[in-house]
């Protein structure tokens, strides 16, 4: 209980030594009660401000003390009662409570709505059936999401397959038409400012598509045998029924190697576009010295080189409906020819070309055994690495000469293909690109040339000579031995890291396996009729450089990387950046070794030189095997 009666000493403030009224205790008391009772009286309390009176300073004495107004802050208007239902209660904090709970429940019920069979009426069993449901729909979705990827990737693998045309995946047998339009990058060539004109133009080209060799030819008939053998006391037959009896196509053929009829489309058709996309070099009548032509004495490259020219100069002559005109092909002989066949002409080469094989097979073994145990269990023969080799040769020249790709093709996966063609691209990379400084030095009487031709027709520029009087191209057919190393002495198909390193005379690293991504294709840096053309423009507005070279590799313009891998390159820098480090080095220095004993012999007797009659002769006429 409280006391009722209230006295005004009750109901008064005193001011305390900081100055600051403070309420009697007995009106606090009172305060107290009365919220205990009637808790709104409690809330309006909450809201009375008490102020403190600030300090006043103490009056000296004797001065009269100033009398204090204190205004006394109205209390806040009082809500309006909230008239609650029976058992509710209507402060604030119960109402808003009140309020939580029934978002909560509608939130439950809503959620209960969408839980198939949720009729529990306890809501923790209720949320725990909601919870087991939410999992089961997270699970659903992984499953869902999962499957999805997998038909994406079936999709994928379809459309690869279907995509895929093992046409373009020969290595160094692939036909040019499939070949010049492979592109394993998306470089931007650069923009050639309107000034600068051709002035002369450097081809260095492979022939174009020719028929198994001689030595091929006998691999395909001892493969004709085999199979016969493969096939004897099989009882089930998973086999293609084309093996049953199968012949080599070319059966009864006794020479190979030569030009058939699409490779001499290849040159000629590239003869015409030469013409049609370098006007202003062969607007001129032909002459020897403005168009000099050079082939080997291989019957192919210098068939090459004739369908080319019947190409370049078409309508320029007389001769039949085509008005075809007459030119020349200079040939030297094999045998000293160190600018076009320099590979057949250097002693260390061939040495070391001999010393690889063993290597080369131990890198290509076990892409072999396992395409030979995959065949074996796919097709149901016993089938060798030796066996995969014969059918992967069967593969490239049926496809690439015959258009055929459902019958030996047909026996590898497009995953199989790709690692057979990549042991073909390691083949060539080791004994005839990268894989060693001798391989494409031994080329420099080559690259001299290129750089002599462009020299001369430099100075005749200066010299202010009239067009046409002086040499406009340059035009070389060769073989793939020939192209390669002079791809990798110009830097093509490198990074800059890549390009020092070969400056220093150190390897490179292999080509990457599949499924791994590489640059160095067989298919793109060598397929029949392959070419690098050399474009030398004059640009006399330029302030930089007066000169340019623009290197296209089968027809198409590609980065030099010692020229910052831009495809538009200053003379001046390809000259000194790009071919200086190779020309330092002699041909003979590189390819002729006398060793000890050859000097000490002194080949006078009767005795040796029967004996270099028989054998030393014999040796140098053996037939080489050549792309």
């Amino acid at each position: 209980m409280f006391p009722l009666s209230l006295s005004l000493d009750n109901g008064r403030a005193s001011v305390n030594d900081n100055g600051a009224y403070a309420v009697k205790p007995e009106r606090d008391a009172v305060n107290r009660n009365m919220g205990s009772l009637y808790p709104a009286f409690d809330h309006l309390q909450g809201h009375a401000v008490r102020h403190p009176v600030p300090h006043m300073q103490q009056a000296f004495q004797g001065q009269p003390t100033p009398s204090i107004a204190v205004t006394v802050p109205h209390p806040p208007a009082i809500r309006p009662r909230v008239r609650a239902r029976r058992g509710q209660a209507t402060d604030p904090h119960s109402i808003a409570e009140r309020l939580r709970r029934e978002r909560i429940s509608e939130r439950i019920k809503a959620l209960q709505e969408l839980v198939p069979s949720c009729n529990k009426t306890d809501r923790a069993a209720m949320l725990d059936e909601i919870l087991d449901y939410v999992k089961f729909l997270r699970l659903q979705v992984k499953i869902v999401l999962f499957l999805l990827l997998l038909i994406d990737a079936a999709v994928v693998y379809s459309n690869a397959e279907e995509n895929f045309d093992v046409r373009s995946h020969l290595s160094t047998v692939t036909r040019y038409h499939m070949a010049k339009d492979i592109s394993h990058n998306s470089y931007v060539p650069s923009n050639i400012p309107d000034q600068c004109k051709p002035i002369h133009l450097n081809v260095v080209a492979r022939h174009g598509t020719r028929a198994p060799t001689k030595k091929k030819l006998k691999e395909l008939d001892a493969l004709a045998s085999r199979l016969e053998v493969l096939l004897e006391n099989v009882k089930e037959q998973k086999f293609p029924a084309w093996l049953w009896g199968w012949k080599s196509p070319w059966t009864g053929k006794h020479k190979g190697g030569e030009l058939i009829s699409e490779g001499e489309n290849e040159l000629y058709e590239l003869g015409v576009r030469t013409r049609e996309k370098f006007p202003e070099l062969f607007k001129e009548d032909y002459h020897p010295d403005v168009y000099p032509i050079k082939a080997t004495q291989i019957s192919r490259a210098s068939a090459s080189a004739v369908a080319f020219g019947m190409g370049l100069f078409s309508d320029r002559g007389k001769l039949g409906p085509g008005r075809h005109r007459a030119f020349a092909v200079i040939s030297e002989s094999r045998a000293s020819d160190i600018m076009l066949r320099f590979h057949d002409c250097c002693q260390n080469y061939k040495a070391f070309r001999k010393s690889q094989e063993p290597y080369v097979d131990k890198l290509k073994e076990p892409v072999l055994n396992k395409i030979a145990q995959e065949l074996v269990t796919r097709w149901g023969l016993k089938f060798t690495t030796h066996d995969v080799s014969s059918l992967w040769f069967l593969c490239k020249q049926e496809a690439s000469l015959l258009n055929t790709t459902d019958r030996a093709c047909a026996l590898f996966s497009s995953s199989e293909v790709g690692l057979l063609e990549w042991t073909d691209d390691l083949e060539v990379f080791i004994v005839k690109g990268y894989g060693n400084s001798l391989n494409y030095r031994m080329g420099v009487p080559l690259l001299e040339d290129v750089i002599q031709s462009m020299e001369e027709t430099i100075k005749s520029k200066e010299d202010e000579l009239v067009h046409g009087s002086y040499e406009l191209a340059r035009l070389r057919f060769a073989h793939a031995e020939t192209l390669l190393p002079f791809s990798c002495l110009i830097g093509l198909f490198l990074d800059g890291p890549e390009f020092e390193k070969i400056l220093k005379e150190q390897s490179l690293e292999l080509p990457p396996k599949p499924p791994q991504k590489r640059i160095w294709h067989g298919s793109t840096i060598a397929p029949f009729a392959g070419n690098n053309m050399l474009v030398l423009y004059s640009c006399p507005s330029n302030n930089t450089s007066k000169y340019f070279v623009q290197v296209l590799h089968n027809e198409r313009p590609i980065p030099l990387a010692g020229c910052g891998d831009s495809d538009f390159c200053p003379f001046e820098v390809f000259k000194e950046k790009i071919a200086a480090p190779h020309l330092k080095h002699k041909y003979d220095d590189l390819c002729k070794v006398e060793s000890d004993e050859t000097k000490q012999i002194n080949p006078t007797s009767m005795f040796w030189q029967i004996f270099s009659w028989i054998f030393l002769t014999s040796g140098a006429q053996a037939q080489k095997e050549e792309l």
